[in-house]
């Protein structure tokens, strides 16, 4: 063999002895800024680190920004012989073949670690955040608006407020180190280059080009997206600015919606009337809820929203009743009919008159008048106790067998067992405080003639 041969055959065989030395010496120490568990165990073996950790107290203490925010009570760490194996599990997990100098941070869940201290620990540090928060300035994410057909983004503002979640989770992981000083985590604003916000500007520029109809009961009404939204944002969640649309809402309602206005109405004795406005049944169209729909729907590219999910009323219906009713004036066929002066009452199902009875309404010489109007009947009830007091001041609780109110302040159809005066004109000076009295033979029949939300039309 030339001597040039051999001389470089030897230079190999050096290298592969280095190589392996250095291998064994990586395989069996800790590179040199790793720490487990806080403490640092660079350049020592698994038995070694072993001891320094099996050693070592833990402080308990927790340090923010260079400020302790928790004293704790020093303890042993809590490693016995059965953890030599994580340690050893440990030193595999950041093994490279050639020494780094890159900080590694390890964890090991001491075999008799004292879990109590540690939970105390974290609740007691997680508050401590939440209060230092407090006197903090939150980030403001960026935001995309859209107006007047164009979509742009405001930037968005950093602050100093503490990232909880991040520093919970930090804590969670490191409730074992020796000591432990929590990053400073900030909660950071959503960018302008975030996928969310990207995605947001996308969608909203598609309003440009929308329309959607409104259905209100049989008529139809066409938007563009700018006759609706003046102003649309998304920061985390949509707003939208729709007052540009109330003109438009108030127009349909005068032409459409029946909540506060007269009925016409056709009597037992086929006489037309207009009824009273001051009642409960009714409905209009919610300004704000139709903006608020019909904005979301353009956004959502639908084509049609129906106003039966904007609407309002008055008493315990705050969505309204009577949408869509057609018969009768908007009334239906199911009702029920009071004439004050008549003194009587007539129970309507299906068109068909199901029973009818004399009353007593409201006493007329003290202003306690049955309300005239459209009301409905807000609920029923047997076995009921009605209580308040009349305008005389005197106060009652009265228990009764049935129980229909149609007004919030209490004035519905009850058996009233107590009356003697059930003359045609008793009303006027020995009348209620305002209910529809019955007598007890009629008002199980008149209770049973009538529903829930059903009109009480009074006259």
């Amino acid at each position: 063999m030339k001597k040039g041969t051999r001389i470089a055959w030897t230079a190999i065989g050096i290298i592969v002895i280095v190589l392996g030395l250095n291998y064994w010496y990586q395989a069996t120490h800790f590179n040199k800024h790793v720490t487990v568990n806080g403490v640092a165990v660079g350049g020592m073996n698994a038995q070694q680190a072993y001891h320094k950790l099996s050693s070592t107290k833990i402080s308990n203490n927790v340090y923010l920004n260079g400020h302790k925010i928790y004293t704790g009570i020093a303890h042993d760490a809590g490693f016995t012989s059965a953890d030599q194996v994580k340690v050893k599990a440990a030193l595999k997990k950041q093994v490279t073949f050639f020494p780094s100098s890159k900080q590694r941070s390890l964890t090991i869940q001491p075999s008799n670690a004292n879990k109590s201290a540690a939970k105390e620990m974290r609740a007691a540090v997680n508050d401590k955040i939440a209060i230092l928060n407090q006197t903090r300035t939150k980030p403001v994410d960026a935001k995309v608006t859209w107006a007047d057909n164009h979509v742009s983004v405001i930037q968005p503002k950093k602050g100093n407020y503490y990232d909880e979640q991040r520093l919970a989770n930090y804590l969670r992981h490191h409730q074992y180190d020796a000591t432990i000083k929590l990053p400073t985590y900030y909660l950071q604003p959503l960018g302008p280059g975030s996928a969310t916000i990207k995605r947001e500007q996308k969608k909203l520029q598609a309003l440009n080009n929308r329309q959607v109809t409104y259905q209100v009961e049989d008529k139809q009404y066409k938007f563009n997206a700018d006759q609706v939204i003046s102003k649309a944002t998304y920061d985390g969640s949509y707003h939208f600015d729709t007052r540009k649309l109330n003109s438009k809402i108030r127009e349909i309602n005068e032409k459409q919606a029946t909540l506060g206005k007269p009925f016409k109405f056709r009597t037992h004795a086929d006489k037309e009337i207009k009824t009273a406005t001051g009642g409960s049944y009714g409905w209009k169209i919610n300004t704000h809820k139709a903006g608020q729909s019909l904005a979301k729907a353009l956004l959502d590219n639908k084509s049609t929203v129906n106003a039966k999910a904007d609407l309002e009323g008055r008493g315990y219906t705050a969505h309204g009743l009577g949408y869509g009713v057609t018969k009768n004036n908007g009334l239906g066929n199911t009702y029920v009919e009071v004439s004050i002066e008549q003194q009587h009452a007539w129970f309507y199902k299906n068109g068909k008159l199901a029973y009818s009875a004399d009353i007593v309404t409201g006493k007329h010489s003290t202003g306690e008048d049955t309300p005239k109007g459209v009301w409905y009947i807000l609920y029923q009830q047997k076995n009921a106790t009605l209580k308040g007091s009349s305008k005389s001041g005197h106060t009652y609780s009265q228990p009764v067998k049935y129980w229909s109110p149609f007004t919030d302040s209490g004035d519905g159809f009850h058996d009233a067992p107590w009356r003697s005066n059930w003359s045609p004109s008793a009303y006027l000076s020995d009348g209620s405080n305002g209910c529809c009295n019955m007598h007890p033979g009629d008002a199980g029949p008149a209770f049973e003639a009538m529903e829930t939300h059903e009109p009480v039309i009074i006259y």
